[in-house]
């Protein structure tokens, strides 16, 4: 093929390509990868360039006869990394084509995904040992013990509660993310949904003792939602708050519609849940929605928390083309917003 017609070729890709001699010296490039290694890369040794280890294993394999290959390189330009899989194929005998596809999204996927499995592996491991261990201690000596086992049984309870919990809410965020792109029509109230939500929490709000102000105007407008889902993100951060801000004594829930906000197309519902209680260090609020992350493990543990909650409600926000808002002063408790576009 004519050279020209070559360049014209290999600049139709979208992604960078190279072709390099059988030294491996660059002979041609393409506009990205151009713009990926600089204009320099053209006549340079592409060993200079690629100088990883799997890279140059690979590029040795080609360059001495092999019929392809490919490796994973790393680049960092600022703060972001991007991976990339560089494949090798031979054009003909003289040209080899290297060509790169960027696998980031990929990459971090993949280690989402081992993350998931070894956050979940943790979390069932903890209640499972305690659960096998007495177990093992009630069918030995602790069997006859009337007292002993009466304790027993209770810790185990509330272990098999702690896993019960920990299932409902990893098969809820599976729904959640199954439907996460489908978004609901239905028109809802969200002053029925906070109702309902209050009203199922009633035993958790006199055991906390907690004062709740509700400052929600039944004239609001019906926005479209899943009723079921949004009665879940209220059910979440009312039963956050009482869990860790009931400190303060008093529970603030509101809710307003806002002509604009940045982000939106057009107006909104803010739902705010505001507690009193200790706050939240800023260096927190940015993970707050992660799987399993915890402001405080041994607390959130104790009080029966999987560490999913807001998670669960981050993917709900979102199928409804909404957000979560995060403000918290140390001392002075936390407000959790949701918001909502009203059309």
């Amino acid at each position: 093929m004519h050279s020209a017609a070559i360049s014209r070729l290999i600049a139709a890709l979208p992604q960078p390509v190279l072709l390099i001699d059988m030294a491996g010296f660059v002979q041609r490039a393409n506009p990205p990868a151009l713009e990926l290694f600089g204009a320099h890369i053209v006549d340079a040794q592409i060993r200079a360039h690629l100088r990883q280890p799997d890279v140059t294993a690979m590029l040795e394999r080609v360059l001495a006869g092999a019929a392809d290959g490919n490796a994973t390189f790393n680049a960092s330009a600022g703060s972001r990394e991007t991976v990339w899989r560089v494949m090798a194929r031979h054009a003909d005998a003289q040209t080899i084509v290297l060509s790169l596809g960027d696998i980031s999204d990929i990459e971090a996927a993949e280690a989402q995904r081992r993350d998931f499995v070894a956050n979940v592996s943790h979390e069932l491991r903890s209640p499972l040992t305690v659960l096998s261990g007495f177990i093992e201690t009630l069918q030995g000596p602790a069997g006859d013990d009337p007292v002993a086992r009466s304790e027993f049984l209770g810790i185990m309870a509330e272990q098999s509660a702690r896993m019960t919990g920990l299932v409902a809410d990893l098969l809820s965020l599976s729904r959640v993310e199954a439907a996460e792109k489908i978004r609901p029509r239905t028109p809802v109230s969200i002053d029925m949904v906070l109702k309902a939500t209050l009203a199922a929490l009633r035993p958790q709000t006199d055991a906390a003792q907690v004062q709740i102000t509700y400052a929600v105007a039944a004239d609001l407008p019906d926005i479209p939602g899943d009723y079921d889902q949004l009665v879940q993100v209220f059910h979440n951060l009312i039963e956050n708050g009482l869990k860790y801000g009931s400190g303060g004594g008093r529970l603030d829930i509101s809710a307003q519609q806002l002509a604009a906000m940045p982000g939106f197309d057009g107006p909104v519902l803010r739902v705010s849940i505001r507690d009193f209680g200790e706050g939240i260090d800023p260096v927190h609020i940015p993970r707050l929605t992660e799987r399993f992350y915890r402001v405080d493990k041994a607390r959130s543990r104790d009080s029966g928390g999987t560490g999913l909650g807001l998670a669960i409600v981050k993917h709900i926000l979102s199928r409804h083309r909404g957000r979560l808002s995060i403000r918290s002063t140390q001392g002075e408790g936390a407000a959790f917003d949701a918001l909502l576009p009203c059309n």
